[in-house]
Protein backbone atom coordinates (compact mmCIF):
# COMPACT_ATOMS: atom_id res chain seq x y z
CA UNK A 1 0.00 0.00 0.00
CA UNK A 2 1.29 3.80 -0.79
CA UNK A 3 1.57 5.96 1.73
CA UNK A 4 -0.91 8.15 2.38
CA UNK A 5 0.27 11.95 1.87
CA UNK A 6 1.55 14.02 4.40
CA UNK A 7 0.35 17.15 5.55
CA UNK A 8 2.78 19.73 6.50
CA UNK A 9 3.20 22.72 8.31
CA UNK A 10 6.14 25.60 7.74
CA UNK A 11 9.83 25.19 9.06
CA UNK A 12 11.97 27.56 9.42
CA UNK A 13 15.42 25.85 9.98
CA UNK A 14 18.42 25.45 8.31
CA UNK A 15 19.61 28.65 6.62
CA UNK A 16 23.10 27.91 5.68
CA UNK A 17 25.08 28.97 2.51
CA UNK A 18 24.36 26.66 -0.90
CA UNK A 19 26.30 25.75 -3.12
CA UNK A 20 26.54 25.57 -6.69
CA UNK A 21 25.46 22.14 -7.74
CA UNK A 22 27.74 20.31 -9.93
CA UNK A 23 25.80 17.04 -10.72
CA UNK A 24 22.79 15.66 -9.42
CA UNK A 25 22.99 14.61 -5.65
CA UNK A 26 22.34 11.33 -4.37
CA UNK A 27 18.53 9.80 -3.83
CA UNK A 28 17.18 10.76 0.34
CA UNK A 29 13.94 9.72 1.56
CA UNK A 30 11.14 8.60 -0.83
CA UNK A 31 13.73 8.13 -3.74
CA UNK A 32 13.86 11.61 -4.54
CA UNK A 33 17.18 14.11 -4.08
CA UNK A 34 18.28 15.23 -0.32
CA UNK A 35 15.73 18.51 0.55
CA UNK A 36 17.61 20.03 3.47
CA UNK A 37 17.43 23.96 3.79
CA UNK A 38 21.18 23.51 3.88
CA UNK A 39 21.72 21.82 0.94
CA UNK A 40 18.93 23.43 -1.07
CA UNK A 41 19.06 25.21 -3.89
CA UNK A 42 16.70 27.53 -3.12
CA UNK A 43 14.86 27.80 -0.35
CA UNK A 44 11.37 29.64 0.14
CA UNK A 45 10.69 30.72 3.68
CA UNK A 46 7.53 31.92 5.16
CA UNK A 47 7.17 34.40 2.06
CA UNK A 48 3.75 35.94 1.52
CA UNK A 49 2.46 38.00 -1.00
CA UNK A 50 -0.79 40.38 -1.28
CA UNK A 51 -2.46 42.66 -3.83
CA UNK A 52 -4.30 45.42 -1.74
CA UNK A 53 -6.42 43.05 0.16
CA UNK A 54 -6.39 39.82 -2.16
CA UNK A 55 -4.12 37.14 -1.06
CA UNK A 56 -2.23 35.65 -3.71
CA UNK A 57 -0.28 33.00 -0.97
CA UNK A 58 0.92 32.85 2.67
CA UNK A 59 3.71 31.28 4.74
CA UNK A 60 4.91 29.68 1.97
CA UNK A 61 7.84 27.50 2.83
CA UNK A 62 9.32 25.47 -0.15
CA UNK A 63 13.21 24.06 -0.08
CA UNK A 64 14.54 22.45 -3.53
CA UNK A 65 17.87 20.49 -3.90
CA UNK A 66 20.18 20.13 -6.95
CA UNK A 67 18.65 17.78 -9.28
CA UNK A 68 15.43 17.96 -8.18
CA UNK A 69 12.43 18.32 -10.09
CA UNK A 70 9.89 20.10 -8.03
CA UNK A 71 6.39 20.42 -9.28
CA UNK A 72 4.19 23.30 -7.65
CA UNK A 73 0.34 22.24 -8.19
CA UNK A 74 -2.95 23.10 -7.48
CA UNK A 75 -6.06 24.95 -9.28
CA UNK A 76 -6.26 27.97 -11.18
CA UNK A 77 -5.91 30.81 -8.39
CA UNK A 78 -3.75 28.95 -6.05
CA UNK A 79 -1.13 31.34 -6.37
CA UNK A 80 1.79 29.03 -8.68
CA UNK A 81 2.71 32.34 -11.31
CA UNK A 82 2.23 34.55 -8.15
CA UNK A 83 4.85 32.38 -6.28
CA UNK A 84 7.46 32.08 -9.65
CA UNK A 85 6.90 35.84 -9.99
CA UNK A 86 7.63 36.68 -6.48
CA UNK A 87 10.91 34.09 -6.67
CA UNK A 88 11.97 36.00 -9.32
CA UNK A 89 11.62 39.64 -7.87
CA UNK A 90 8.74 40.68 -10.26
CA UNK A 91 6.74 40.82 -7.66
CA UNK A 92 7.57 42.23 -3.92
CA UNK A 93 6.58 39.95 -1.28
CA UNK A 94 4.84 41.04 1.76
CA UNK A 95 6.63 38.77 4.25
CA UNK A 96 9.54 36.00 4.22
CA UNK A 97 12.59 35.64 2.11
CA UNK A 98 13.91 33.57 -0.83
CA UNK A 99 17.14 32.57 -0.36
CA UNK A 100 19.22 31.87 -3.55
CA UNK A 101 22.68 30.16 -3.28
CA UNK A 102 24.63 31.98 -0.09
CA UNK A 103 22.20 35.29 -0.56
CA UNK A 104 19.17 35.80 0.94
CA UNK A 105 16.49 38.67 -0.11
CA UNK A 106 13.36 39.97 1.16
CA UNK A 107 12.82 40.75 -2.65
CA UNK A 108 15.22 39.22 -5.52
CA UNK A 109 17.05 41.90 -7.63
CA UNK A 110 15.14 40.89 -10.82
CA UNK A 111 17.99 42.36 -12.55
CA UNK A 112 20.41 40.07 -10.69
CA UNK A 113 18.72 36.77 -11.31
CA UNK A 114 21.45 35.41 -14.46
CA UNK A 115 24.23 36.46 -12.18
CA UNK A 116 22.32 34.42 -9.38
CA UNK A 117 21.86 31.61 -11.53
CA UNK A 118 18.56 32.01 -12.21
CA UNK A 119 16.52 31.03 -15.38
CA UNK A 120 12.93 30.92 -16.36
CA UNK A 121 10.42 30.31 -18.42
CA UNK A 122 6.84 32.41 -18.64
CA UNK A 123 3.39 30.68 -19.90
CA UNK A 124 2.91 32.66 -22.35
CA UNK A 125 5.89 32.93 -25.26
CA UNK A 126 8.25 35.64 -24.32
CA UNK A 127 10.18 35.34 -28.16
CA UNK A 128 11.18 38.10 -29.87
CA UNK A 129 9.52 37.16 -32.93
CA UNK A 130 11.35 38.50 -35.85
CA UNK A 131 14.47 36.96 -34.33
CA UNK A 132 15.96 34.04 -35.84
CA UNK A 133 15.96 30.85 -33.57
CA UNK A 134 19.63 31.42 -32.90
CA UNK A 135 19.34 34.70 -31.97
CA UNK A 136 16.47 34.43 -29.53
CA UNK A 137 18.65 31.18 -27.44
CA UNK A 138 21.63 33.54 -27.61
CA UNK A 139 20.03 36.28 -25.56
CA UNK A 140 19.98 33.97 -22.59
CA UNK A 141 23.73 34.96 -22.55
CA UNK A 142 23.08 38.46 -22.94
CA UNK A 143 23.88 39.47 -19.12
CA UNK A 144 26.83 37.18 -19.26
CA UNK A 145 28.38 39.51 -21.95
CA UNK A 146 31.67 41.11 -20.81
CA UNK A 147 33.03 42.65 -23.87
CA UNK A 148 31.91 46.44 -24.02
CA UNK A 149 30.63 47.87 -27.00
CA UNK A 150 33.73 49.30 -28.06
CA UNK A 151 35.08 46.00 -27.53
CA UNK A 152 32.86 44.38 -30.18
CA UNK A 153 32.34 47.28 -32.97
CA UNK A 154 36.10 47.35 -33.04
CA UNK A 155 36.26 43.78 -32.95
CA UNK A 156 39.03 43.20 -30.55
CA UNK A 157 40.33 39.49 -29.55
CA UNK A 158 38.62 39.28 -26.12
CA UNK A 159 35.15 40.11 -28.01
CA UNK A 160 35.56 37.96 -31.20
CA UNK A 161 36.10 34.86 -28.09
CA UNK A 162 33.36 35.95 -26.04
CA UNK A 163 31.55 35.71 -29.04
CA UNK A 164 32.10 32.62 -30.28
CA UNK A 165 32.18 30.67 -26.73
CA UNK A 166 28.45 32.30 -26.71
CA UNK A 167 27.62 30.81 -29.96
CA UNK A 168 29.06 27.82 -29.67
CA UNK A 169 26.72 27.48 -26.69
CA UNK A 170 23.64 28.30 -28.49
CA UNK A 171 25.06 25.95 -31.01
CA UNK A 172 24.93 22.99 -27.92
CA UNK A 173 21.53 23.96 -26.40
CA UNK A 174 19.83 24.07 -30.06
CA UNK A 175 21.22 21.11 -31.14
CA UNK A 176 20.19 19.17 -28.08
CA UNK A 177 17.00 20.79 -28.48
CA UNK A 178 16.57 19.50 -31.71
CA UNK A 179 16.41 22.83 -33.25
CA UNK A 180 19.01 22.67 -35.87
CA UNK A 181 17.46 22.51 -38.91
CA UNK A 182 15.41 25.63 -37.71
CA UNK A 183 18.20 27.93 -36.25
CA UNK A 184 17.94 30.13 -38.73
CA UNK A 185 14.30 30.47 -39.30
CA UNK A 186 12.27 33.34 -37.15
CA UNK A 187 10.94 32.70 -34.22
CA UNK A 188 7.85 33.63 -34.87
CA UNK A 189 7.47 31.16 -37.95
CA UNK A 190 7.63 28.14 -35.85
CA UNK A 191 5.07 26.21 -34.33
CA UNK A 192 3.85 26.78 -30.81
CA UNK A 193 5.62 23.55 -29.61
CA UNK A 194 9.17 24.49 -31.49
CA UNK A 195 8.66 28.09 -30.00
CA UNK A 196 8.59 26.59 -26.50
CA UNK A 197 11.55 24.67 -27.44
CA UNK A 198 13.17 27.64 -28.07
CA UNK A 199 12.27 29.41 -24.95
CA UNK A 200 13.25 26.70 -22.77
CA UNK A 201 16.67 27.02 -24.83
CA UNK A 202 17.28 30.63 -24.06
CA UNK A 203 16.76 29.89 -20.67
CA UNK A 204 18.95 26.98 -20.65
CA UNK A 205 21.79 28.29 -22.49
CA UNK A 206 23.90 30.58 -19.77
CA UNK A 207 23.97 27.08 -17.20
CA UNK A 208 21.66 27.78 -14.50
CA UNK A 209 21.67 26.21 -11.37
CA UNK A 210 18.02 27.24 -11.11
CA UNK A 211 15.48 27.00 -13.37
CA UNK A 212 11.84 28.12 -13.12
CA UNK A 213 9.72 26.56 -15.35
CA UNK A 214 6.01 28.49 -15.65
CA UNK A 215 3.92 25.81 -17.80
CA UNK A 216 6.32 24.81 -20.15
CA UNK A 217 3.60 21.63 -22.10
CA UNK A 218 0.63 24.24 -21.76
CA UNK A 219 -1.44 24.03 -25.00
CA UNK A 220 0.84 20.97 -26.63
CA UNK A 221 -0.17 17.89 -27.89
CA UNK A 222 0.69 14.76 -26.58
CA UNK A 223 3.51 14.20 -28.99
CA UNK A 224 4.55 17.69 -27.92
CA UNK A 225 4.76 17.02 -24.23
CA UNK A 226 6.68 13.57 -24.64
CA UNK A 227 9.18 15.69 -26.35
CA UNK A 228 9.42 18.58 -24.12
CA UNK A 229 9.56 16.10 -20.82
CA UNK A 230 12.71 14.55 -22.42
CA UNK A 231 14.00 17.64 -22.68
CA UNK A 232 13.32 18.88 -19.26
CA UNK A 233 14.46 15.65 -17.57
CA UNK A 234 17.69 15.18 -19.81
CA UNK A 235 18.76 19.39 -19.04
CA UNK A 236 18.13 18.10 -15.50
CA UNK A 237 20.62 14.75 -15.88
CA UNK A 238 23.05 16.92 -17.99
CA UNK A 239 24.13 20.09 -15.57
CA UNK A 240 22.33 18.98 -12.19
CA UNK A 241 20.20 21.96 -12.07
CA UNK A 242 17.19 22.52 -9.34
CA UNK A 243 13.82 22.49 -11.75
CA UNK A 244 10.57 24.16 -10.30
CA UNK A 245 7.86 23.35 -12.77
CA UNK A 246 4.45 24.61 -12.47
CA UNK A 247 2.25 22.58 -14.22
CA UNK A 248 -1.42 21.73 -14.57
CA UNK A 249 -1.12 18.28 -16.04
CA UNK A 250 -1.29 15.34 -13.19
CA UNK A 251 0.21 13.38 -15.54
CA UNK A 252 3.24 14.85 -16.29
CA UNK A 253 3.52 16.23 -12.72
CA UNK A 254 3.45 12.18 -11.55
CA UNK A 255 6.21 11.04 -14.38
CA UNK A 256 8.53 13.82 -14.17
CA UNK A 257 8.82 15.16 -11.07
CA UNK A 258 10.82 14.17 -7.89
CA UNK A 259 8.96 16.39 -5.33
CA UNK A 260 5.14 17.66 -5.39
CA UNK A 261 3.98 20.80 -3.54
CA UNK A 262 -0.08 21.06 -3.28
CA UNK A 263 -1.30 25.07 -3.03
CA UNK A 264 -4.89 25.66 -1.97
CA UNK A 265 -6.36 29.02 -2.18
CA UNK A 266 -2.69 30.45 -1.44
CA UNK A 267 -1.46 28.05 1.24
CA UNK A 268 0.53 24.81 0.69
CA UNK A 269 -1.09 22.23 2.44
CA UNK A 270 0.47 19.15 1.21
CA UNK A 271 3.88 18.09 0.04
CA UNK A 272 5.71 14.76 -1.19
CA UNK A 273 7.05 11.95 -3.48
CA UNK A 274 4.36 11.68 -7.02
CA UNK A 275 3.97 7.87 -5.38
CA UNK A 276 2.67 10.19 -1.78
CA UNK A 277 0.45 12.63 -3.67
CA UNK A 278 -0.66 10.06 -6.26
CA UNK A 279 -1.87 7.75 -3.47
CA UNK A 280 -4.68 10.09 -1.77
CA UNK A 281 -7.34 10.65 -4.32
CA UNK A 282 -9.31 13.71 -2.52
CA UNK A 283 -5.96 15.90 -2.95
CA UNK A 284 -5.73 15.12 -6.42
CA UNK A 285 -9.76 15.83 -6.78
CA UNK A 286 -9.78 18.86 -4.62
CA UNK A 287 -6.70 20.50 -6.69
CA UNK A 288 -7.33 19.32 -10.26
CA UNK A 289 -11.30 19.32 -9.80
CA UNK A 290 -11.56 15.34 -10.87
CA UNK A 291 -14.28 12.98 -9.77
CA UNK A 292 -12.72 10.59 -7.51
CA UNK A 293 -12.52 8.08 -10.51
CA UNK A 294 -11.22 10.20 -12.93
CA UNK A 295 -8.81 11.51 -10.41
CA UNK A 296 -7.12 7.72 -9.75
CA UNK A 297 -7.18 7.72 -13.82
CA UNK A 298 -5.53 10.98 -14.48
CA UNK A 299 -2.76 9.89 -11.55
CA UNK A 300 -1.82 6.43 -12.84
CA UNK A 301 0.11 6.71 -16.07
CA UNK A 302 -0.53 3.40 -17.11
CA UNK A 303 -4.60 4.39 -17.15
CA UNK A 304 -3.62 7.23 -19.79
CA UNK A 305 -4.70 6.16 -23.02
CA UNK A 306 -2.86 8.77 -25.45
CA UNK A 307 0.19 8.04 -23.22
CA UNK A 308 3.06 7.74 -25.97
CA UNK A 309 5.54 4.93 -24.15
CA UNK A 310 6.50 6.11 -20.51
CA UNK A 311 6.17 9.72 -22.25
CA UNK A 312 3.36 11.87 -21.12
CA UNK A 313 0.26 11.94 -23.36
CA UNK A 314 -2.22 14.17 -21.43
CA UNK A 315 -4.40 16.26 -22.95
CA UNK A 316 -2.99 19.82 -22.47
CA UNK A 317 -4.63 22.73 -20.02
CA UNK A 318 -4.91 26.26 -20.01
CA UNK A 319 -2.78 27.83 -16.81
CA UNK A 320 -3.32 30.84 -15.14
CA UNK A 321 -2.77 34.52 -17.52
CA UNK A 322 0.69 34.87 -17.63
CA UNK A 323 2.75 37.52 -15.46
CA UNK A 324 5.69 39.34 -17.53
Amino acid sequence: MQPALRLVRPVRDGRGPLPRPAARPAAGPGGGPHRDRADAVLSVEGLSLAFGGTVAFAEIDLAVGAGEIHAVIGPNGAGKSSLINAITGLYAPRAGRVRLGAESFARVPAGRLAALGVARTFQNLALFAGLSVRDNVLAGLSAARRAGPAAQILGLPSARREARAHRAAAEAVIGRLGLAAVADRPAGSLPYGLQKRVELGRALVAGPRLLLLDEPMAGMTATEKAEMTGFIRAARDRSGAAIVLIEHDIGVVMRLSDRVTVLDHGRRIATGTPAEVRADPAVIAAYLGLADGEADAAADPAADPAADGDADGDAAEDGDAAAA
